[in-house]
């Protein structure tokens, strides 16, 4: 696989550089921060959607798939960044979001003004009863999915908000339309495509029943054909194309097809079940510590059955919609450098392509803000208004969202100590971490033990050593409750990595014969390699053979 050596840099564009000082970034401050981002060393960036939108969830509600938010620039400022980026060896990896349109888009207008052809791009449908919607289904942010049109007189599917109406992929005129976009920006030189939640853009029966519906539109019949048609009919016609699905509440049965060698789908896909660790029963706004062995569990799971079925993962921690790791699941007080450390470690050796969310590589916290108006995240003013009808205290709630909020990963990238971070001459769309003048990318370049080093030296690693890149995923320590470790094996050439996930020193019996083994990478200064080790807080190493390395 030609991406299996590679590195991707996730940019949410309104938090990355501000060039205009509007509070907001856009297109020029990224073209502004390429030398960076090559510095760094990663092959493409994967931008959050820049099309045109009426931002009710962040550029996730598209309105026009061939033009740019304004806010962000023009089409001649992203013309002007894909080629400085292919001149620093960098491809730019667009997010397309195909289950659903904004109800601000022609095609949606268009149907609400009686246009059949129009009206079958989504699923408009009478009913139960008067008064009631077709299903039951809920939406994932919160009540009906359904939603009545008084012009067309029916109500019309909506998974997410109510601004944003599923599209009808069983008509073959949205799939060519969903083509024509792709094929659009690859003529613009775009070489990556993201697809947000793609597994939900088939439906099955649209029926009701004890549940909220998921069963009848995850992983739906007609999925598997409907991607490998657009990958036939677009990014599939360039071999060279990078392509990545966000899978919502996916198996890992369903996940070999999507990203399997030969089944003509998608180069590789996200899932989020290791990211649902801490939810206490479930609940994301319920908090606990992170169940460490089940974590353990769905990473080799995932490892192993997508080695077996020839199939490929995305790797990450972070995300646009994700609180920040370190302070996830590290300790961003104590060991904030160690544990940031160590999650890279973690995730950068293992089997798949890794992702890199901004600021990650730097040790970025999450902001914890000290009151609600702190906070833009719609998602957050909900909880906070349904736990505060539950009765939950001011301080708790406030913590809660310290920990859970979507905002923690989107306060302006901390570039360096002074005001507002480096991110903006005006003021801020989101504030900005307290802890900026201690982690920002000026100071990181400068220490030679920073984090930002740390992942330059992760890049390196997969680039210039095919077991890290290519190697068969071996787990270890599989009963252990406190340490991670597993091996990277191609040919006779073998690579440990073995990580402490706490904040104390945690004793191993590796179980294998260590002889020949060295430390090739680690976060703290003298690691000592024995069979019984005992890892010091948040402790990772990068393990090889001495007649393994290759200088």
């Amino acid at each position: 696989m030609s991406f299996c050596d590679k590195v991707i840099y996730q940019i949410y564009p309104k938090s990355f550089c501000d060039s205009k000082g509007t509070g907001c970034g856009d297109i020029k401050g990224v073209i502004s921060k390429l030398d960076y981002l090559q510095y760094l060393g990663v092959d493409f960036v994967w931008l959050t959607p820049i099309f045109c939108s009426p931002q009710k969830d962040n550029g996730y509600d598209v309105a026009d798939y061939y033009n740019i938010e304004p806010s962000y620039g023009t089409m001649e400022d992203v013309e002007t960044m894909i080629a400085e980026a292919d001149k620093r060896g960098i491809g730019v990896m667009f997010d397309m979001v195909f289950n659903h349109t904004s109800t601000s888009h022609e095609w949606f207008a268009k149907a609400v003004a009686g246009d059949k052809a129009y009206q079958d791009y989504y699923f408009f449908r009478n009913g139960d009863r008067v008064g009631k919607p077709p299903t039951n289904w809920v939406s994932k942010f919160g009540g009906s999915a359904w939603e009545y049109e008084p012009k067309v007189g029916k109500h019309y599917l909506h998974l997410f908000d109510k601004t944003q109406a599923d599209l009808n992929w069983t008509n073959p005129q949205v799939r060519q339309e969903m083509a024509a976009v792709v094929n659009f920006w690859r003529g613009k030189g775009v070489k990556g495509f993201r697809f947000d939640v793609v597994n939900l853009i088939s439906k099955g029966a649209f029926e009701s029943d004890g549940t909220d519906g998921k069963r009848f539109y995850t992983d739906g019949p007609r999925v598997h054909r409907h991607l490998q048609e657009l990958n036939k009919d677009s990014f599939g016609q360039d071999p060279d194309c990078v392509t990545v699905g966000e899978m919502s509440s996916t198996t890992i049965q369903h996940c070999l097809q999507y990203a399997g060698a030969g089944k003509n789908e998608l180069s590789m896909v996200f899932s989020f079940h290791h990211l649902k660790v801490d939810y206490k029963d479930g609940n994301k706004w319920a908090l606990k510590p992170f169940d460490f062995v089940g974590l353990k569990q769905l990473l080799f799971d995932w490892q192993i059955w997508m080695q077996e079925g020839d199939a490929w993962n995305a790797l990450f921690w972070n995300n646009h919609d994700q609180p920040r790791a370190v302070s996830r699941f590290g300790n961003d007080e104590k060991y904030g450098k160690q544990s940031a450390k160590m999650l890279a470690t973690v995730i950068h050796c293992l089997r798949g392509t890794p992702y890199i969310y901004q600021g990650e590589e730097i040790g970025m916290t999450n902001a914890c803000f000290e009151g609600i108006e702190k906070y833009k995240d719609v998602e957050s003013h909900n909880a906070y208004a349904l736990l505060k009808e539950k009765g939950v205290g001011e301080k708790e709630i406030l913590r809660i969202l310290g920990e859970r909020s979507r905002d923690n990963a989107r306060t302006p990238m901390q570039w360096d100590g002074s005001k507002n971070a480096g991110f903006t001459a005006g003021t801020p769309w989101i504030e900005v971490c307290k802890n900026y003048k201690k982690i920002n990318v000026k100071k990181s370049k400068k220490d030679k033990d920073s984090v930002l080093e740390h992942y330059r030296s992760l890049i390196q690693l997969r680039k210039k050593h095919k077991v890290i890149a290519e190697g068969r995923f071996v787990p270890l320590l599989d009963g252990h409750k406190r340490v991670l470790a597993y091996l990277r094996v191609l040919g006779d050439v073998s690579v440990m990595v073995v990580c402490n996930f706490f904040d104390t020193v945690e004793v191993c019996d590796m179980g294998v014969d260590m002889a020949g083994y060295k430390v090739f990478l680690s976060n703290y200064k003298k690691s000592v390699v024995h069979r019984h080790m005992a890892l010091r807080p948040y402790e990772s190493l990068v393990l090889m053979k001495s007649q393994d390395i290759r200088e």
